[in-house]
């Protein structure tokens, strides 16, 4: 569990989280955490989490792996950067991490005591609200240690920044 958060204390500004990947969706809570950033006064953490390679014999082949996915993950990271700039004037923090992708964005929750909300967009396919809203949005909800924002996968710019600010 993490400690307590320092969002509101003097030389602590809260931040809004967002995972990055290339779900369709993950645009939606973008946009949402970028103007809902600006318009509170908080900043921006956005989060890359590359998967681990499974086992292998050759060590080399797994780094190499790793480093392809981190410099994907680091393009991504860029792309919803210029987003946020673009939405909200928002210059967010970005992070890339490697391995399981609840445990690192509990990690990075716990590392860093300003973080506020996390800010997660649910897809809008028939599959359901995708893996991370299903797993941190349902049943770990009651024990996360902050607020969990899950924003329509469906919802324009314009209808999110209408309730965004």
């Amino acid at each position: 569990m993490s400690g307590k958060r320092r969002s509101y204390e003097a030389g602590h500004r809260p931040k809004f989280m967002v995972v990055i990947d290339k779900t369709p969706e993950c645009a939606r809570a973008v946009h949402f955490a970028s103007r809902r950033a600006a318009r509170t006064g908080a900043s921006m953490v956005m989060l890359g989490i590359v998967d681990p390679p499974d086992d292998f014999e050759w060590i080399g082949v797994g780094e190499a792996m790793i480093e392809e996915a981190s410099a994907q993950a680091e393009k991504l990271l860029d792309e919803a950067a210029r987003e946020a700039r673009n939405a909200a004037g928002v210059e967010p923090e970005q992070v890339i991490r490697v391995g399981n992708r609840a445990d690192e964005i509990i990690k990075l929750i716990n590392e860093d005591e300003d973080i506020s909300f996390l800010v997660l967009a649910a897809g809008s396919s028939k599959e359901g609200p995708g893996p991370l809203v299903s797993t941190l949005a349902g049943r770990a909800a009651a024990s996360f240690p902050i607020p969990i924002v899950v924003v329509p996968g469906g919802l324009t710019d314009e209808e999110i920044d209408a309730l965004a600010g």
